[in-house]
């Protein structure tokens, strides 16, 4: 999506993304599918870009990626609505473990989960079906899911923390070279 003058190519920044999410809900809050959610849609926490908004939504979606079900979307929502965490950057985030990364995360968390248990690790074969749900991942559904829920844990907060630390440091280093550029302002003039 790009804004600006005929010709000019500008990107749509983050701010104005949000912003017009925002605006795209608002407009459409009468619909069936956003009406049950009631006024709690629009609160101005959930689309904020203040740094606890942004960075909590993004430890929380990371963590809700971990859910060895397909239903990210519905609890990265719920919990977005309940915290008043940013949720477009909360459903965003959920997005860790897609088609391309769900067999090595999941794969990772069952060794986690594994060797926490201190289960011996088992070579096994994917196939969707109820054979394989009973004989492949029922023997291994403790380790699994012990896997999933510490691995949830600890990426959420890593990732939590890990954006927090990143976003002081951008602030800081902004601050720092505004100051440095200030002092050579009164140095020359």
């Amino acid at each position: 999506m790009q804004q600006g003058a005929p010709g000019a190519k500008v990107t749509l920044m983050p701010r104005r993304l949000v912003k017009y999410l925002s605006r795209w809900v608002e407009t459409r809050r009468d619909r069936w599918y956003l009406r049950i959610f009631g006024e709690r849609l629009m609160h101005h926490q959930l689309w904020s870009l203040n740094r606890h908004s942004i960075t909590a939504g993004f430890g929380a979606g990371v963590a809700i990626a971990f859910i060895p079900l397909p239903v990210h979307t519905i609890v990265a929502v719920l919990v977005a609505l309940y915290w008043r965490l940013n949720l477009p950057v909360t459903l965003a985030s959920t997005w860790v473990v897609n088609p391309f990364t769900a067999f090595p995360i999941y794969y990772g968390a069952y060794r986690l989960g594994a060797l926490l248990l201190h289960h011996p690790t088992r070579y096994f074969a994917f196939s969707l079906s109820w054979r394989w749900l009973e004989h492949g991942l029922g023997p291994r559904w403790k380790p699994f899911l012990l896997g999933c829920l510490v691995s949830a844990i600890i990426c959420g907060l890593l990732g939590r923390w890990g954006l927090e630390f990143g976003w002081r440091w951008v602030v800081r280093r902004k601050y720092r070279r505004r100051c440095e550029l200030r002092a050579n302002a009164v140095i020359r003039g």
